[in-house]
């Protein structure tokens, strides 16, 4: 993949879009930085509090900037949404655009304050900075270009509970289905394939996850007197984890869809530093390095219970609990591939031990079609904004909702775009977003409601 010169590709036809995000972008940026200050965890009840104060921040926005009927959305036991409209003129589509308020926990690890961003070379730390409130103020700049008046019908969707599964947003589209019904759907929770390339995500792997707990005994028992005769849960539950994969780290649970994607130019070096891999860890399965992390399934051991070493005894351990992680490659079915692990669990595990096994999250996985107008519209607003064509991506993590809209409105074009790029961190410490890149996705944006019209 080879960029395309700026000046082959970038025109001046939309010149009054271009100033327009120059002229408010420090305010854009401000915007951003004050979202990113609210602390909206949605995983922990203590922090309910920031995030219906991130809703009502966000609610403030759109009312400054011309929606119509702004309002809280809300269904028995979730956190607040968000909802925005700019009515379309007549005979003109309308695009809903989604984003979400909420963010992941701190967790360990940062050098700057998580919630007090800081500008750093032409970054804007902070959690939530890239993941997702970026994609919250790029929808809108994009309708503040147009002065409020975009040549198209907006609705403006921000989510309260992106970072804890959408837990209730089957429920938000029963409940506010029709008012959010659109021609187009734009989910800006996705990324670019690097920084300064812009990149639509064309797929996403589903995801499946399970607890397995091994018994080989009723209580631990002394390891002298009965070790030898009899297996730990420990030991036993290590070889059935090793099963889940073949000497060369393929997956190796049977039936599992798997096929190779385009491999355009990532390379090892770069994989590793994204990754930040110890030196000398290899790369391990067969295909390209795209697709391992896109079209194949990936199997990951999340936790195990066990003793602890600084609680340890001399007794054979009689039960031990493992999670497992399942990334199905698109194509696969969550149902269909929960089968096959449990089945592959309940039939590997060793000596006879007893195994339970208990059922978690399911999402199937996803492939857009990307043969639309609208798609064109965007590649052509990216082209411009950025001055090198898109790429078109997969994506390795799942979102359970993009299955959820396509379901509800068959009949309406969704895209994936976002702003975070692999140096992002997202979900993990210093988290950041390029403010160079945030100026560009703002301006796509606003060309690409231009172009839909």
């Amino acid at each position: 993949m080879s960029e395309t010169s700026e000046d082959t590709i970038v025109s001046n036809m939309h010149d009054d879009l271009r100033q327009a995000i120059d002229v408010h972008f420090d305010e854009t940026v401000e915007t951003l930085t004050e979202l990113v200050r609210i602390p909206s965890v949605s995983a922990t009840p203590d922090t309910a509090c920031d995030v219906r104060r991130s809703a009502d921040a966000v609610l403030a926005l759109m009312v400054k900037h011309g929606f119509s009927n702004a309002e809280i959305l809300e269904v028995e036991g979730s956190h607040p949404a968000v909802f925005g409209e700019i009515s379309a003129p007549d005979g003109a589509p309308t695009i809903l655009l989604y984003a979400h308020h909420d963010v992941q926990p701190v967790g360990v690890g940062w050098t700057t304050n998580a919630f007090d961003p800081q500008e750093i070379d032409g970054r804007l730390t902070g959690r939530g900075s890239a993941d997702n409130k970026a994609g919250v103020v790029t929808h809108l700049a994009a309708v503040q270009a147009h002065n409020g008046k975009p040549p198209v019908g907006v609705k403006l969707f921000i989510e309260g509970e992106e970072e804890v599964g959408s837990a209730h947003l089957v429920e938000f589209l029963d409940r506010y289905g029709d008012q959010l019904a659109a021609d187009v759907i734009v989910i800006a929770d996705s990324g670019n394939w690097r920084v300064g390339v812009p990149s639509l995500t064309t797929s996403l792997r589903g995801l499946v996850d399970c607890e397995v707990e091994v018994r080989v005994l009723v209580s631990g028992q002394h390891s002298g007197m009965l070790g030898g005769a009899f297996p730990d849960a420990l030991m036993t539950m290590s070889r059935l984890l090793a099963t889940l994969h073949d000497k060369a780290g393929n997956v190796a649970i049977p039936g599992l869809v798997s096929f190779d994607s385009p491999p355009l130019d990532l390379i090892e070096e770069e994989l590793r530093r994204v990754a930040g891999a110890v030196e000398g860890l290899e790369i391990i399965g067969d295909g390209s390095l795209t697709s391992k992390i896109w079209s194949q399934p990936a199997c990951s051991i999340l936790a195990i219970d066990a003793p602890r070493t600084d609680e340890a005894i001399n007794a054979i351990v009689p039960s031990a609990k493992a999670k497992i992680s399942l990334r199905l490659a698109p194509g696969d079915e969550a149902t269909r591939a929960m089968a096959a692990m449990v089945a592959h669990l309940e039939s590997n595990v060793s000596w006879g031990a007893e195994v339970t096994i208990t059922p978690g999250a399911m999402a199937d996985a996803y492939q857009l079609d990307t043969m639309d107008p609208a798609y064109d519209a965007y590649r052509t607003a990216f082209a411009e904004a950025w001055g090198c064509e898109a790429v078109e991506m997969g994506v390795g993590g799942s979102i359970p909702f993009v299955a959820a809209f396509s379901e509800r409105y068959p009949d309406a074009t969704i895209l994936l775009t976002g702003v975070a790029d692999p140096t992002s961190n997202i979900h993990g410490p210093d988290e950041s977003v390029s403010l160079n890149d945030l100026k560009k996705a703002c301006l796509a944006e606003a060309i690409a409601l231009r172009l839909l019209q």
